[in-house]
Parts: structure tokens; C-alpha cells; sequence
């Protein structure tokens, strides 16, 4: 078949038409497609209309003020804020509540057992024979032990002759005098000593996650907090998971071990009747939204940073991410807040719900975040930038766009 100059010349104007045409029933489908699409998105909703992990900084923002849910307050991190929070953390220190003095005075209590040894010159013997050496000559002194005894509920021991002798809340030489005080005048120049054989009322008791539970007696040694642990064969976890609770009387302290290991005003004297228990408590709180990684994410009882946070869940997206739309949903105590509003629901345990977000779009919050301190059970969100959405629009509109026009051109 042979083609002439003219045919080839109208060859390809119906080319260039059929090119022009395409994109003309390209735009004119797109339209259409577009107007379906908006349609579709007014009758169920922009929010619900594209899949999303949760709500965008501005549904967040707006929170305080919905009607369908109690009022939650959103609150700016600042440099305030942030210093706020971090005095409220640092007044658990174990100095500062609990004291570093130890108890100068080491005091039987009920259920000590105390021996006895009574020294009398000779000849005279209240408490046993005499004793004569290799000569026949008497001992200048004769000793006897009296059996072992425990200080009664009443607080006192009985010898023979001086009759019951308060002992309870009294140290051993206190004890001692008084023996000898009332052993004189019966005994030929009474010395008396007294011995504590088994501490069982001033003791601290170490349980939890340490290899062996047990219960430590205190002695004028003034034992510390780390003394106790080590008597216990130390803790059967890592140290940066432990938490180390202190309950003395009706007040409970806890602090991270690592925090007593590095500060030594911590490792603090003990009283008696402390309880020591050794917490394994594997914090962690919660990446959504715009990360890197979507996960709950453990760290250490030292605490962490929300830069750390958020190097640990992958940063943000560079394509989804909303630097300004980086928040903290946490529970915190009412007095917490500055200025809580009245109408805030509180859980049992008195706790309100709290949004902490912070503007990485402005370079002072790459130094806020470096200070705000991540709790336990604190969620991480990141929320979507708005050009995500539209990106999410476009696809679809391609999406839906596309088959129709092939199908067109195919002469579907």
C-alpha cells in the first residue's frame, strides 16, 4: 500500500486530533469523577470520608470546645509549662522525703533475745559454788550465764533476785546498770553484762524482685538503702527497670534504683520497720499517627525526654508528618494544671485528661522537647499534615478517573 505525502500529512492531524480529543474526555472524566467524589465526601463527611489514624491537629484543637464530649484541655508546651513539670518529678527524692539520719541510739524491743552474764567476787557466790584453783585457792571472781530469753510482750526479762527488768525501748548498758543496781546488796560486787543475741524487733524487711527476701536487722552500723539490697542477694532485674519502694509508717516513697545508684544522698538510712520492696515496672508509653513506627515503646524508670520519645518511635514522616501537630494525651493530677476548668471529668483516682502539644515548626521547640519529660502511659501523637489529605484526594481522583478512561478508549 503506498501512502502519499498528503495522506501522511492527514495521518497525523487525525492523530494530533484523536491526542487532544484523549485529553479533553481526560479532563472533562476527571470533572466528573472529582464532582462525585465531593459529593460523596459532603454526604458522609470529610473526616470519615478518607481512612485516617486519628483526628488532625485542628479536630484537636478544637476539643475543648465539643459538645458531643466532656471538655478536655489542650495545653501549649512552653518553657513554663515544662519547668512545672519537671518540679512536680523531682520532689520524690528519698532525701528530701524520707531523711538521711540515722538512728543514733540502738534500742531493744519486744521480742529480742538477750543473754545474761553476772560476774560476783569471792568468796561469796549468789549464783553458783566456788571455784578453786590447782591449790585450793578460791577464784577472785566467778562468772554465770543465764539461758537465753526474749524480751516479753511487756517489754522485760526476768533474773534471778533483781526480779523483772524493764528492758524494751532501753539500750544494753542502760539494761546492764540496772541488773547491777538491783543485784547489789544480794551479790558480792555484781558486774552484770548483757548481750543481744537475736535482733528481731529492729529489722527492715526486703521483698520483690530481689533473689532472696529476707529480713535485715539493723545494727549501729546505721545499714543504708543499698546495704539492705545486697544483704538480699541484690535484684533479680535490670537496674535501669527497677523502681525501689520505701513504705514507712502510712507513707509510701518510690524512686528508680538507677537514681540511688547514681546519687548517693539516696541510698539513705533505714528506720526500723521500714518495708524495701524492689519494683520491676517496664514503663512504656504509646507512638500513633505520623511515625515512623506505630508501637508501644518501653524505656527506662529514669525517665526519658520527648526528643527521646520520638527518636525512639522513627521521627516524624517527612511526607505525612504535621510538625505543628505533635501531641501528648496524658492523665494528670488536678492540681496539675494551672487553671483547670470546672467542667473537666476527673477518674476515681482523681485524674483529668490532658493534650500537651507542641509546635515543632517553631525552632524553640526543638529545645522544649529535650526537657519535657515522657510518662508512663503516655500516647505520642502525630497527626497528619494538610497536604496529605489533599494527596489522599488525588489518588483517589486517579483512582477513579482512570479505569473509566481506559475502558473508554478500549470501547468498554
Amino acid at each position: 500500500m503506498r501512502i502519499t505525502s498528503r495522506g501522511t500529512r492527514t495521518l497525523v492531524k487525525m492523530r494530533r486530533t484523536s491526542t487532544g480529543t484523549f485529553f479533553k474526555e481526560i479532563m472533562h472524566s476527571a470533572t466528573k469523577s472529582a464532582g462525585l467524589a465531593l459529593t460523596g465526601m459532603l454526604l458522609a463527611g470529610c473526616a470519615s470520608f478518607f481512612s485516617a489514624m486519628g483526628p488532625n491537629s485542628r479536630e484537636i484543637r478544637a476539643a475543648p470546645n465539643a459538645r458531643v464530649l466532656p471538655k478536655i484541655q489542650v495545653v501549649d508546651v512552653t518553657d513554663e509549662v515544662t519547668r512545672r513539670l519537671l518540679a512536680r518529678r523531682s520532689q520524690r527524692l528519698f532525701s528530701e522525703t524520707l531523711g538521711n539520719h540515722p538512728n543514733q541510739l540502738q534500742t531493744i524491743g519486744a521480742g529480742d533475745i538477750l543473754t545474761v552474764t553476772i560476774w560476783e567476787a569471792s568468796p561469796a557466790t549468789l549464783f553458783g559454788s566456788i571455784e578453786l584453783d590447782s591449790q585450793g585457792i578460791p577464784s577472785p571472781a566467778h562468772s554465770t550465764t543465764l539461758p537465753e530469753q526474749p524480751v516479753d510482750g511487756d517489754g522485760c526479762i526476768t533474773v534471778p533476785y533483781a526480779g523483772r527488768v524493764p528492758a524494751a525501748g532501753k539500750t544494753l548498758p542502760e539494761i546492764s546498770a540496772e541488773i547491777t543496781r538491783r543485784l547489789t546488796g544480794k551479790a558480792n560486787q555484781p558486774e552484770v553484762l548483757v548481750l543481744q543475741t537475736r535482733n528481731l524487733s529492729s529489722a527492715v524487711t526486703v521483698v520483690g524482685e530481689v533473689t532472696t527476701s529476707t529480713r535485715v536487722p539493723l545494727t549501729a552500723a546505721h545499714e543504708r538503702l543499698l546495704d539492705a539490697l545486697a544483704i538480699a542477694a541484690g535484684v533479680r532485674q535490670p537496674v535501669n527497670k527497677t523502681t525501689i519502694q520505701i513504705t514507712r509508717g502510712e507513707n509510701v516513697f518510690s524512686l528508680p534504683l538507677e537514681t540511688i545508684i547514681e546519687d548517693p544522698k539516696q541510698n539513705i538510712s533505714l528506720q526500723p520497720g521500714d518495708v524495701v520492696t524492689a519494683l520491676f515496672q517496664p514503663l512504656s508509653f504509646t507512638a500513633l499517627g505520623a511515625t515512623g513506627k506505630n508501637d508501644e515503646i518501653p524505656f527506662e524508670t529514669q525517665g526519658i525526654s520527648l526528643a527521646q520519645a520520638l527518636a525512639r518511635s522513627g521521627g516524624l514522616i517527612d511526607q505525612r508528618s504535621n510538625a505543628r501537630g505533635v501531641f501528648i494525651f496524658r492523665l494528670e493530677p488536678k492540681d496539675a494544671l494551672e487553671s483547670p476548668p470546672d467542667s473537666v471529668p476527673a477518674t476515681i483516682g482523681g485524674l483529668v485528661p490532658v493534650v500537651y502539644r507542641v509546635d515543632l515548626g517553631d525552632p524553640r521547640g526543638l529545645f522544649l522537647i529535650q526537657s519535657f519529660p515522657i510518662q508512663d502511659r503516655d500516647v505520642l501523637y502525630v497527626s497528619n499534615a494538610p497536604v496529605a489529605e489533599m494527596q489522599k484526594f488525588l489518588n483517589l481522583l486517579v483512582a477513579v478517573s482512570y479505569p473509566l478512561l481506559t475502558g473508554k478508549q478500549l470501547g468498554l
